[in-house]
């Protein structure tokens, strides 16, 4: 059995995700300690898309649901991961599984990376617009003098743009024209871009006061791009993409290197399993959220890795 793990980021949570995870034992504890920090009512609560794209409220609970599905995965299957990735705040949980920190200690990191991000944009309306159709080149050209930086670099002809409200609206208009597809996503900071340095420095010391031990298997970092079990790299990279671009067209090349035999997203949505097909549509991919059933997503995972 060889399997990789994709952790999901924000802007794709929704009410009933994952809707098998509160009947799972496994799953409880970890489950508590979210609601903790958001209240029992945290299903009840994305159905206001103001709080469902609140920072402080969608990082903790990316991060809850995550562990929390693969506390009640992990136990199910004989064999770790070879391989996990996580995209944008998917990378604390991916962290967690790879046995880098404690999955409380992720919850707090959570919650910590969200208020240093809002403090670094405080009063000034910022968000994320994803583009689709044109190189970042091609985008940053024809936006020229709006200061849109790029978040995350998806592929060639796709990416994530950070800027303030007022010029996503404007790029959005202008890059439409030059036949892009454009979509404002439910992120209400321009993450991963220079407007986020004040919390990079800072949550870089927030690490500081973290142990992080040697993952059981390698990570794909965000920020570098590559592969990774060194704990002294895996802290400096797990602050700086906070402010820097994503690489994560080179974090799928990165886990497609170690030639599993199929790869699971954990966490709200399928945007990572779909973006894991159209670039290796021969290595198969679901999504946790496509399941209704835990034990649909061990039974895929099995016969997936027997192929």
């Amino acid at each position: 059995m060889s399997y990789a793990l994709l952790f999901s980021g924000q802007a794709s949570q929704h009410p009933t995700m994952l809707p098998w995870l509160e009947t799972e034992p496994a799953a409880v504890e970890i489950l508590r300690l979210m609601s903790d920090r958001l209240g029992l009512d945290w299903r009840s609560q994305l159905r206001n898309a103001d709080r469902r794209s609140d920072n402080a409220f969608a990082q903790v609970l990316i991060t809850g649901t995550a562990l929390a599905a693969w506390a009640a995965l992990q136990g199910q299957l004989s064999e770790r991961p070879a391989v996990v990735a996580g995209y944008s705040v998917g990378e604390l949980p991916a962290f967690a599984c790879a046995g880098v920190f404690l999955p409380t200690q992720a919850l707090t990191l959570a919650a910590q990376r969200a208020a240093l991000m809002d403090r670094s944009v405080m009063g000034l309306k910022t968000g994320l617009l994803s583009v689709a159709g044109l190189s970042q080149a091609a985008v940053l050209e024809a936006c020229n003098g709006l200061h849109l930086e790029c978040a995350i670099r998806i592929h060639a002809s796709q990416g994530l743009f950070a800027g303030t409200d007022d010029a996503l609206k404007q790029a959005a208009q202008l890059l439409i024209e030059f036949g892009a597809v454009c979509k404002r996503l439910e992120v209400q900071v321009a993450s991963h871009s220079s407007w986020m340095r004040p919390a990079e420095l800072a949550f870089s010391d927030c690490l500081d006061k973290v142990p992080f031990a040697t993952p059981t298997c390698p990570i794909a970092l965000n920020a570098l791009g590559v592969l990774s079990r060194k704990p002294m790299e895996l802290r400096s990279a797990l602050s700086q993409q906070i402010a820097s671009t994503v690489q994560w067209s080179d974090c799928l090349d990165a886990v497609a290197e170690r030639q599993v035999s199929c790869v699971l997203e954990i966490g709200a949505g399928s945007a990572l399993g779909r973006m894991w097909r159209e670039r290796y549509p021969h290595i198969p991919s679901r999504s946790m959220d496509e399941f209704q059933q835990l034990h649909g997503v061990v039974d895929w995972i099995e016969r997936s890795s027997a192929t």
